[in-house]
């Protein structure tokens, strides 16, 4: 069985079944890029629950396998990071390897994104707390970036789409004014409704701003030869810089 689309179909493996990520992944997705989504349906939002669900994770890689699409993406930041920036990367060869399919994780998106705006330090943001926001603060390091921050906020795991994004704008500039010498402001999880404040945090911080989504899209973009801009959602997707590889 084989669907596609006429630019290419991204299959899309949600780790919640949280509404949200996925509708605005398809709004700014240009025309022609076909979405199949799969949800897994984490509920916790716990380093554990993450961990124990790399089987769920790699049984919609391969159902993705077998329906026909042109590219995997395992979404989600936090159920691959939390394996390592090492772990992960040994994870996404095993499963190209073995299903012959591109699969492009949610932190290999972010961390090309980042290097493609040319950053270095980040000031990261996140709807989690404790100890994980360590697991995520040790992937991007391994990865090559200075990590300033890893902010974590205090909300619970299935209410965060709840959360105000002005509330999230509010965190992100004090963690950032906290931090001097980031050079990129990194929103964690595709849980939070925060498309609307991207560029006005750009604007008003004269910084580059990263969030889950419009990191998807260019890496999607990127991934099929596609070089649609789009304006309002940051300097990523306005610009659409190279794919440093």
């Amino acid at each position: 069985m084989a669907f596609t689309s006429w630019r290419g179909t991204l299959g899309l493996i949600k780790p919640t079944h949280r509404p949200g990520s996925l509708e605005e992944t398809i709004r700014l997705l240009p025309e022609g890029i076909g979405v199949v989504p799969l949800t897994i349906g984490f509920k916790a939002g716990t380093t554990r629950e993450f961990q124990e669900g790399l089987p769920a994770i790699e049984d919609k890689v391969r159902e993705l396998a077998e329906i026909g699409v042109d590219l995997i993406g395992p979404g989600g930041g936090p159920p691959l990071m939390v394996h390592g920036y090492a772990g992960e990367r040994a994870l996404l060869s095993k499963w190209e390897d073995k299903y012959g399919i591109p699969v492009v994780s949610t932190g290999v998106t972010q961390i090309k994104a980042m290097r493609a705006l040319g950053a270095t330090k980040i000031a990261g943001i996140t709807y989690f707390s404790g100890s994980i926001n360590h697991i995520f603060t040790d992937y991007f390091t391994d990865a090559g970036f200075q990590v300033l921050a890893m902010a974590g906020m205090d909300v619970p795991f299935d209410r965060v789409q709840m959360l105000s994004s002005h509330a999230v704008y509010a965190h992100a500039k004090q963690t950032f004014l906290a931090h001097p010498g980031a050079d990129l402001i990194y929103l964690m999880g595709g849980g939070w409704r925060t498309l609307d404040i991207i560029e006005t945090l750009e604007t008003d911080l004269d910084v580059p701003v990263l969030h889950t989504v419009p990191a998807r899209v260019w890496s999607t973009q990127k991934s099929f030869r596609v070089g649609e801009r789009r304006t309002g959602y940051g300097r990523l997707l306005a610009e659409l810089p190279d794919d440093p590889g």
